[in-house]
């Protein structure tokens, strides 16, 4: 096993072993979920975090942000991603979920992490998807705000923009084709329903002031986008379904 990481030499080597591995995890993935959408979302938490900072004056109740933390769980937040896993071998549902949520951990420990920060990090990933919110959105709001994990916000933050604007357009629409075969009529229209469905209520599941910002200007690009699409649609063969 590595040596322990114990100063920022070693959290530099971490996090190039942690980009390895995640390459690694997700290389076959589509475009809607690959390394460029990782490093995208790695981008934007190191922005939101820089912004928030940037906004708190300095006092002792500035929310105190680990870089290291935003940085790991940034990098692997979509390990484990359910959508992903292969299914020619059914798993009770209790433990697929078991695994996933010591995947993470377990991989930062074989690379030398130290323990405590492994299971930070796994702790955040574990609850950064939108469908983990939907089940209990007062799980989330607890962990961010009264027990002790706020870099939870600026990753979860990070990943719903990335579902936004221009990207979150190109995204949807290549996830449908690769994933969505056998879920439903498989038309095009299946990504229009999406925005209404889920990106467009991310922008008021924002967690930071720079996070709602960012989501008011990319949300606005995604209704321009679907007002276009009706628009060109009205008269479209077999006519337009109401989205």
């Amino acid at each position: 096993m590595p040596t322990p990481i114990v100063d920022n030499t070693d959290t530099n080597t971490l996090i190039t072993r942690m980009t390895t591995y995640m390459t690694q995890c997700m290389r076959n993935h589509d475009p809607s979920h690959n390394p460029r959408h990782v490093h995208r979302v790695v981008h934007l938490a190191h922005t939101l975090l820089a912004s928030e900072r940037a906004r708190q004056p300095q006092s002792s109740s500035t929310t105190t942000y680990e870089d290291t933390v935003i940085t790991l769980a940034a990098l692997l937040h979509d390990i484990g991603d359910r959508k992903y896993l292969p299914t020619s071998t059914p798993t009770p549902i209790s433990s697929a979920d078991s695994a996933i949520n010591t995947t993470v951990y377990g991989a930062l420990l074989s690379n030398g992490a130290d323990p405590s920060l492994a299971a930070r990090v796994q702790k955040i990933v574990s609850h950064v998807s939108f469908s983990t919110e939907m089940k209990d959105p007062d799980v989330i709001r607890r962990l961010i705000f009264e027990e002790g994990y706020p870099e939870l916000a600026i990753v979860q933050d990070a990943d719903r923009l990335d579902a936004l604007g221009a990207v979150g357009i190109a995204r949807c629409f290549t996830y449908l084709g690769a994933k969505g075969q056998g879920k439903g009529s498989w038309e095009l229209e299946e990504a229009i329903e999406h925005f209404g469905e889920k990106l467009e209520r991310l922008e008021g599941m924002m967690k930071t002031e720079s996070g709602r910002e960012m989501a008011r200007v990319r949300t606005e690009r995604l209704r321009e986008f679907r007002k276009w699409w009706v628009e060109e649609n009205e008269t479209g063969e077999g006519g337009e379904r109401e989205v």
